[in-house]
């Protein structure tokens, strides 16, 4: 078990337990105010060639009309930087008031230009001022502050400029382009991210400059979680002011996979009250980010009523680092296994081989056999129901028990438990059994739990601060070194699509990346009464939103991610189209990262965590990457794919695809 952590030692977190949103001063930005007592901004950014005025004002437009309070542009150089000004011009023109922020990452003079028009600056600390060449250097304490040096010195006239217009900033790091210097000091971490900040925040405190946010990015969610706890932490012990936060996942990719990776990172910082302002990066067109970030935001719109949980005094989790919970191995639960995907149809009767699809299952009646996709779920819990054919190899099925005790085969198919029939039964499954608890019967059950080993608990609860209620129902079996695998269970009522991966990401997720959770089911408990067609949508959703929890956690990689940003002015080529375009070669290759990259700011450094990169390198041309070294160089854009996919074969992480 991990060591005890007082509650009281985390200055992160008002509460573990009791919704609390930090308590920040508040940034003014236009007519817009981020933090403090304010509501949660939603924010997005253009796509649009930043010299194309009439296009950015025109997608401007469509931004604002679908919630969004903040609008970034790109402003790569000096041109860029001063057509801010007629952009700005032409929406106050057309009545349009919503403040701009000017993105920066290499050109100080262009971020001293675009201070003097637009409402706030963002600058990346790794690029600005920096150094990023990946070199290793050694660095003496006398050399290390001779750098801090010449970064103060590029660093103040843009301070003072920002401090004389009123403009805002946020002191914007990203995981994947730290500088040379914070790699060579410490590393590609959470804490290279946090001290990045800080260097450039106590330039601005010197100054007696505080009109900042900041913001912790990385496309991969545990350290994207760390890195804000560690800030915000280190922030309080410093004695610094508690400046308002950016949240946001780097390169979350588009689709099903964008909208769970954005949550899973976003939302575990957003229950424990964190973050000020959000941006959904998403590679689709940026009018559809808002009201994603809308969806997950207003969760938290009346929160604090939630029903007590009880307080966790000591914390046997390191909120700063990933250390998966130690569990026993049950039957293929716990322990090296990977989370297990449990999915619900106990809502269908009589089910059919032709149906099981909706988990990932596909029978072929003509070759008599099973063929599985990415997303075969492991085991099906069909309730009271019992399925009638023999499942395939690798999968089987969970029964409530009454049903389960009067079945001829008691081998193949497993018993699950409530806490209120489980005390009075005398017959239990030799290898394998199933405890559903909610949240408040785990203390009374754990003298029951304690000498068990062929059980694995099913947890939920009632509580709509779930997250934490959950979490605090794993803190009580950490404390007694109970290590019984556990699977958590989410349910919601009926909802879009969208609302569901966002809840079942945030509250699922958000375990997973603290190292909680032996797997995950997504009930039907709550759900309406639907024709069995929608019913099978349903269940394909949830099984297809339980692995796609499990990959953006990064505890369980089942199929190719793709580590896309969302286009900008700087894109050099069509970025949902080549997505797409590369997903349909590549999408088999289970757990291969694939970095894609519309140009050289997203590019080696911002795809840290991508085993292969493709990034625009100019007009038509491709760069591509093995990790973050450069293999070829210039590609053309129409053979680029190709070379991608012979650089994945040289490598020996290519395979054929499956034909049927």
């Amino acid at each position: 078990m991990e060591p005890l952590i007082k509650s009281s030692d985390l200055l992160y977190c008002n509460s573990l337990t009791s919704y609390s949103r930090r308590k920040t001063i508040p940034v003014k930005v236009g007519d817009v105010y981020i933090g403090g007592d304010n509501p949660i901004v939603v924010q997005s950014m253009t796509t649009v060639d930043t010299m194309d005025t009439q296009g950015s004002v025109e997608q401007c437009i469509r931004m604002i009309e679908s919630g969004c309070q903040l609008i970034r542009i790109t402003a790569p150089s000096i041109k860029e930087a001063e057509n801010l000004r007629k952009i700005k011009n032409e929406l106050r023109k057309r009545g349009y008031q919503t403040p701009l922020v000017a993105d920066i990452h290499f050109t100080p003079n262009a971020a001293e230009i675009a201070a003097k028009i637009v409402e706030k600056v963002r600058i990346n600390p790794g690029n600005y001022a920096d150094k990023k060449k990946f070199e290793v250097i050694e660095y003496t304490d006398e050399s290390y502050q001779e750098e801090l040096d010449r970064i103060r010195e590029r660093f103040l006239p843009l301070v003072k400029i920002c401090k004389e217009h009123g403009t805002a900033m946020r002191i914007g790091t990203n995981h994947g382009s730290l500088s040379d210097r914070i790699m060579s000091r410490y590393g590609d971490t959470p804490l290279g991210m946090v001290e990045s900040a800080l260097e450039f925040l106590r330039i601005c405190e010197d100054e007696n400059y505080h009109d900042i946010v900041i913001s912790m990015k990385s496309s991969n969610t545990q350290v994207m979680v760390q890195a804000y706890r560690l800030l915000v932490q280190k922030l309080e012990e410093g004695g610094f002011k508690p400046y308002p936060l950016h949240l946001g996942v780097t390169e979350a990719g588009e689709a099903e996979d964008g909208r769970i990776k954005s949550a899973v990172g976003i939302g575990a910082l957003l229950e424990d009250g964190l973050g000020d302002t959000v941006r959904v990066s998403l590679t689709e067109d940026p009018e559809f980010e808002a009201p994603v970030a809308k969806a997950l935001v207003d969760r938290y719109t009346n929160r604090s009523r939630h029903q007590e949980i009880d307080v966790i005094q000591d914390y046997p989790i390191n909120p700063f680092e990933y250390t998966k919970r130690s569990s026993a191995e049950v039957y293929n639960f716990g322990d090296h296994n990977v989370p297990r995907v449990i999915t619900d149809i106990s809502r269908i009767e009589k089910i059919t081989e032709k149906e099981m699809k909706a988990v990932g299952h596909f029978y072929l009646p003509e070759l008599d056999k099973w063929k599985m996709n990415d997303q075969g779920c492991d085991f099906v819990y069909s309730g009271s129901n019992s399925i009638p054919f023999m499942l395939p190899n690798g999968m089987k099925e969970i029964q409530n028990f009454e049903v389960w005790d009067e079945a001829p085969d008691q081998k193949n198919k497993f018993p699950l438990f409530t806490w209120g029939n489980v005390q009075s039964a005398s017959v239990f499954h030799e290898a394998l059994n199933f405890l559903e608890l909610l949240d408040t019967e785990v203390e009374e059950a754990i003298p029951f739990l304690q000498n068990q080993t062929n059980w694995v608990v099913i947890l939920k609860t009632n509580n709509t601060h779930a997250m934490p209620a959950l979490r605090a129902a794993f803190v009580k079996l950490l404390k007694v070194n109970c290590t019984i695998p556990v699977v958590v269970k989410v349910s919601y009522p009926d909802q879009s699509a969208d609302k569901t991966m966002l809840y079942a990401a945030t509250d699922v997720g958000g375990l997973l990346v603290d190292g909680l959770g032996d797997g995950i089911m997504i009930s039907l408990e709550k759900e309406a009464a639907h024709e069995r067609h929608e019913m099978l949508e349903q269940i394909k959703l949830h099984n297809s939103v339980s692995f796609g929890v499990l990959q953006a956690a990064r505890t369980r990689m089942s199929k190719t991610e793709y580590i896309s940003c969302p286009s900008c002015g700087r894109t050099l080529f069509d970025l949902q189209e080549t997505t797409a375009m590369i997903r349909k070669r590549t999408d088999h290759l289970k757990g291969v990262k694939i970095g894609i990259m519309g140009c050289i700011v997203n590019g080696p450094g911002e795809m840290a965590d991508a085993d292969y990169g493709y990034v625009g390198s100019g007009k038509g041309k491709i760069t591509l990457y093995k990790g973050k070294e450069v293999v070829k160089r210039s590609v053309p854009s129409e053979k680029a794919v190709d070379e991608l996919i012979e650089i994945i074969r040289e490598d020996g992480q290519w395979i054929e695809p499956e034909t049927i």
